[in-house]
């Protein structure tokens, strides 16, 4: 592998990628010292994950996503917003695209900086004492609390992620709460052990849970505050199974650079 790793930086409503065009497979994907150094915020790039987008012959592209800590994750879904931003910049896509992830396909637009992401259907959605346990993609944990700007994120989030239930798998661990012009939705994310400014995913579980809570039913468009800016999930419910989820909100490019690993 040359030296030098040629990069994009990307952000959605916070959440920060280093993306990388893998299209010749030169990216040692097994490297996952090489992903934590560029994910690194002191002597790398400082991202909270690592893409590479791959050439996949049945779509436009494949999506390979790494947490910060090197490991091959489960979908993001501001990542997926992220990544299709970075294809459409690259010109392999226009306003539309159809590409692969680790869960599966996924269908998305895009207009200036807004992307539009198809997710997963979900049906279903367990229980944990008050909280609620839900798979969009990645696992999430779901608990509604109340002055939420004030709470320790981090120190909360870190005790359930690592208790006895979810220590071997890990999962995200989300708290919301109701506001005036939606709902207010931190989270702290499995892989990254810290709290970020956005997670697509469980913003999109938070909707869910909303819907659940509140007993909707039919078409709806949540509006989902992050610490990061604004995501907005749309769904059809019926029962509890829900379908044509989208996530919406900005993705965008950051800054182009290379890098030369220290131990390259």
């Amino acid at each position: 592998m040359d030296s030098k790793i040629k990069f994009s930086k990307y952000q959605g409503a916070g959440n920060d990628f280093v993306l990388i065009d893998n299209r010749t497979g030169f990216f040692d994907r097994k490297n996952d010292n090489l992903v934590q150094v560029l994910c690194d915020r002191k002597f790398g790039i400082g991202a909270d994950g690592l893409m590479l987008l791959q050439n996949n012959e049945n779509f436009d592209f494949e999506m390979i996503y790494y947490n910060a800590n090197g490991g091959e994750a489960s979908m993001c879904g501001n990542g997926g917003r992220c990544i299709v931003a970075f294809a459409r910049d690259l010109g392999i896509i226009q306003d539309h695209t159809v590409f692969l992830a680790v869960d599966g396909e996924h269908q998305a637009t895009i207009h200036d900086h807004q992307v539009d992401l198809g997710m997963i259907d979900v049906s279903v959605i367990q229980r944990d004492g008050e909280a609620y346990v839900l798979n969009t993609g990645s696992p999430h944990y779901v608990a509604w609390v109340s002055n939420l700007q004030n709470k320790n994120v981090f120190e909360m989030g870190s005790l359930i992620r690592n208790n006895e239930t979810y220590r071997e798998d890990g999962i995200n661990v989300n708290f919301i709460e109701k506001e005036e012009q939606g709902y207010f939705v931190r989270t702290f994310e499995r892989g990254v052990e810290d709290e970020t400014l956005a997670c697509g995913t469980g913003a999109t579980a938070a909707a869910m849970v909303v819907a659940v809570h509140h007993k909707l039913e039919g078409a709806h468009k949540i509006p989902i505050r992050v610490l990061g800016g604004q995501l907005y999930i749309s769904f059809n419910k019926t029962g509890q199974k829900f379908t044509d989820v989208r996530l919406i909100g900005p993705a965008q490019l950051v800054f182009e650079g290379s890098f030369v690993p220290p131990f390259s």
